[in-house]
């Protein structure tokens, strides 16, 4: 598996990572642990997680799961927001920042976290107070590197200024949902994260399933499919959406591969892309995942890869 560093001041990570966000929900320790152990043979050194997955047994077993490993990989997770309804107090995000990294650093079993994101930004909050919270976790060693996920453009460019400006540990990645079936970010927020010197971690690379090859239009959805469980996701299955993964299944046939690679692909080959995070429930899953890294899309395929109509 090939490596990249994670921006400019980032430990270098597996070009595909793997999330953890289906354990404790979708699978339990046992199936979890399958999964971590698949993706160590595959070469895989980058696992994300979050405090908030599984009410907190995504990082359990995560941990139980990597046990003497550890010092193998990077280990990525994210600390929960403010709980809704509690109003913004001086200090209440650095009370929970420090709060959730303790909680995190005991239920992963480690000393350190080598990336920690701030899940979602606080907008109603000091970012003064996030920044300089995370800081005094990496000052302390608990925590190596501080990120970003699901922020805006001007977030990322005013979150980069405000750590040049104090001197605080600056975001060294950006991680967002980006797929072939969602591009929104490109306008702004890659400019902005490369421009920052952040790595950019694609989260739902495979559109909730969409682009895996399982889903046909017209078609019931598998049970037990993300589709078929949350109707959020399903949104995504149009007929238009479903027009284009045609094409797109088309275009990597014709190149001997299947459209599962073609997406985690075409992603590893984006402008400041540094891993390309995708869950999985099976074992054969994550080899399949692991195995897209191997393609590496040539200007002639990202040139005349198929555009959405809209697009």
């Amino acid at each position: 598996m090939r490596t990249r560093p994670l921006g400019t001041s980032g430990p270098d990570v597996s070009v595909v990572g793997l999330g953890c966000n289906n354990f404790g929900m979708r699978v339990d320790a046992e199936a979890s642990t399958a999964v971590v152990r698949a993706a160590l043979d595959a070469g895989i050194t980058h696992f994300d997680t979050a405090e908030m997955y599984g009410g907190g047994h995504s990082e359990e077993f995560l941990g139980a799961a990597l046990g003497a490993r550890r010092d193998e990989v990077v280990i990525a997770t994210k600390a929960m927001r403010r709980p809704k309804g509690e109003p913004y107090t001086p200090g209440i995000l650095r009370t929970r920042i420090l709060e959730g990294c303790e909680l995190s650093l005991r239920r992963l079993g480690t000393d350190r976290i080598d990336v920690y994101y701030q899940h979602f930004v606080d907008v109603e909050g000091s970012n003064a107070e996030a920044m300089e919270t995370l800081d005094e976790l990496v000052r302390a060693g608990k925590v190596l590197h501080v990120a970003c996920s699901n922020v805006t453009a001007a977030e990322i460019e005013e979150r980069a200024a405000f750590a040049e400006e104090r001197k605080v540990a600056a975001f060294t990645a950006a991680q967002e949902e980006w797929s072939l079936l969602n591009r929104a970010i490109e306008a702004e927020i890659v400019p902005a994260a490369v421009k920052a010197g952040m790595g950019i971690v694609p989260y739902f690379p495979l559109a909730s399933g969409l682009l895996s090859g399982k889903y046909a239009a017209g078609q019931p959805f598998p049970v037990g499919s993300r589709l078929a469980a949350a109707p959020y996701f399903a949104q995504a299955a149009t007929p238009e959406n479903f027009a284009y993964i045609d094409e797109l299944t088309a275009f990597a046939r014709e190149r001997g591969h299947t459209i599962l690679e073609l997406a985690i692909a075409w992603l590893a080959a984006q402008t400041g892309v540094a891993s390309v995070i995708a869950g999985a429930t099976r074992p054969e899953q994550v080899a399949a995942n692991a195995a897209a890294a191997a393609w590496e899309l040539t200007p002639d395929d990202l040139a005349s890869l198929p555009r959405p109509a809209a697009g």
